[in-house]
């Protein structure tokens, strides 16, 4: 089923897969007392909104895969990475802030504020997913957006994979307690798993974009963008890192967002 039925099918079976997917999400973070699970689940979401697509969708199969495939290992790397980091630890200071901050039992703010809020970002963000799943076959000159979408997936996912392991190798030596992380990726921007979080959705959205209407869904990559950049991701983490010993000299060094070569050390 392709054009605009073909779309309102496709979006109504990945809303009822998000809600399902959170709602179970929900009920184990209940059961175990912490919410952060709901971490694991973003990457999962969106594997199961790429398959679906592919499955119901009735466009160009040739790209609905190379979407599926793409976002499966993305998401996939992604979850697990989120239930290690996760695994054996408290509940994440974001949402004890958050839970404390609303009025009511905890489970309902979260229910509400955690696992919907995020249900709905999925939902949004996967537009192009969804969108490309009913539409024709990407021809001709539309072709070149879709290999660079396909490069800037692959710097975006080498960005983000590396600066995770990098990271995790960093934090597994007790050597470097209390010390900032400052080599590899991440002397080259403060961020680089943000940054390879961005790039790797906007590739995603070109290959969405190599056919009509796929364009449209462009404030899909915009929204994910903000939420790493802005709302959750980077400018939030910035803020709890600031007074910690040698991240203000880090700053000035290393690039916020985008890569750059690091600037050199301050003398005396």
């Amino acid at each position: 089923m392709t054009g605009w039925a073909g779309f309102g099918v496709v979006a109504g079976a990945s809303l009822l897969v998000l809600a399902v997917l959170q709602t179970v999400m929900f009920a184990v973070g209940h059961r175990i007392g912490r919410y952060n699970v709901v971490d694991v689940g973003w990457g999962l979401g969106f594997v199961g909104v790429a398959w679906l697509a592919l499955l119901v969708g009735g466009g160009d199969p040739v790209r609905g895969w190379l979407l599926a495939v793409l976002v499966t290992v993305w998401g996939l790397r992604l979850s697990w990475h989120m239930y290690v980091k996760c695994r054996g630890h408290g509940e994440d200071p974001r949402y004890v802030e958050l839970l404390a901050k609303y009025d009511g039992p905890p489970a309902r703010v979260a229910a509400r504020r955690v696992f919907g809020t995020q249900g709905a970002a999925q939902w949004f963000v996967s537009l192009p997913l969804q969108v490309s799943a009913v539409t024709v076959p990407t021809t001709g000159p539309a072709a070149v957006a879709l290999g660079a979408g396909v490069v800037l997936w692959a710097v975006g996912f080498g960005f983000e994979a590396i600066g995770d392991a990098q990271l995790r190798r960093f934090k597994a030596d007790p050597a470097n307690r209390g010390r900032i992380m400052e080599s590899g990726v991440w002397a080259w921007t403060r961020h680089p798993n943000y940054f390879g979080d961005a790039c790797l959705w906007w590739g995603l959205w070109l290959i969405a974009a190599s056919a009509w209407p796929g364009v449209l869904t462009v404030l899909s990559p915009s929204a994910m963008t903000y939420f790493l950049v802005v709302a959750t991701g980077a400018r939030l983490l910035e803020k709890s890192m600031s007074g910690r010993p040698g991240y203000a000299e880090y700053q000035r060094r290393t690039s916020f967002f985008v890569p750059r070569p690091p600037r050199r050390r301050a003398v005396g």
